[in-house]
């Protein structure tokens, strides 16, 4: 099959909830335009930033064929949907249900609970999903900080190559350069390889990335776009600044609780999500003043995504 590179920022939206936790699918419309409007290329939905292992069968499918159906209307936006990692027949069900709503991608994160105790094990699990969806593009969701399973990815790619064709490469979430490297180079760049930690793009383009998939390119998106166009323009000085200002924007999601911090930054600049589910860590009242001082200390709020006329 022919492989479509995902190119420049991928966002990894939250997904919205109303203040009971049920999902607020309404404000997925807002968000696509965000995402739209900021030249964000695709969106990973479903997946750790969107709280995909804290939703059911029926709400991720939910999620899913809302954002399709947004893509549809409004082409721009291409939709990777994280399909899951425990379950094999939910990771099936999903995948085809993705098929059916035209997702361009999904995406198939190592079980994480009876992990796979091998790389081969690993590759035979993202195989028997790929087969049930042979005309859809599968990723490798690479998070081994929250997975648990941490094989070099260069040893997935020689047992995925040539035994499924529709795979097409992987979500990099790791601190591993060497390993990312050597599969940016497999097979003389065969494979979509999208780097996943944005306090650390800049050395990720040093190598040799074209895209990207992050929480923090919801809501700054233009910062990245400036440190890609800097980089590229061979302005390294520039290039290194924005970086720090990603470093020190995401310093505040440990300051404020985790991964939970993100929807906050989302309500700063407008599309309110709501709150992560438990046990994620979330911001009282109080916690939200004081975190929206440390955001307008950093001087930075001509780098914030904008929605519509703001």
């Amino acid at each position: 099959m022919k492989l479509e590179k995902f190119k420049g920022l991928v966002a990894a939206p939250f997904t919205p909830m109303h203040e009971n936790g049920e999902l607020n699918l309404e404000k997925i419309d807002d968000y696509y335009n965000l995402l739209l409007e900021n030249n964000i290329s695709g969106a990973f939905i479903n997946g750790s930033t969107g709280e995909g292992v804290s939703m059911s069968m029926e709400e991720k499918k939910e999620v899913t064929r809302v954002w399709c159906e947004k893509a549809a209307e409004k082409p721009g936006v291409r939709v990777i949907n994280l399909v899951g990692g425990t379950s094999l027949t939910d990771c099936i069900e999903l995948a085809k249900y993705s098929q059916e709503n035209k997702t361009d991608a999904i995406a198939v994160l190592a079980p994480f609970y009876f992990k796979p105790p091998t790389v081969g094990h690993l590759a035979d699990f993202i195989a028997a999903i790929a087969a049930e969806v042979p005309e859809m593009p599968v990723y490798f969701y690479h998070i081994p900080v929250l997975s648990g399973v941490n094989f070099p990815m260069t040893n997935l790619l020689a047992e995925m190559d040539e035994k499924v064709p529709n795979f097409a490469g992987i979500k990099y979430t790791h601190e591993d350069f060497m390993d990312f490297l050597s599969c940016l180079n497999y097979k003389d760049g065969y494979y979509d390889m999208l780097w996943g930690r944005d306090e650390n793009l800049l050395a990720a383009l040093a190598l040799g990335a074209e895209g990207g998939v992050g929480s923090t390119y919801n809501y700054a998106a233009p910062l990245y776009y400036d440190l890609i166009k800097a980089f590229n323009e061979g302005d390294l000085k520039s290039a290194r600044k924005l970086q720090q200002q990603s470093i020190d924007m995401i310093s505040l999601l440990g300051k404020y609780g985790g991964i939970g911090t993100g929807k906050a930054f989302m309500k700063y600049i407008g599309l309110d999500c709501g709150h992560f589910r438990q046990p994620v860590s979330v911001m009282n009242d109080t916690d939200f003043k004081n975190f929206s001082k440390d955001v307008e200390a950093l001087g930075m709020n001509e780098l914030f995504s904008r929605l519509g006329s703001q």
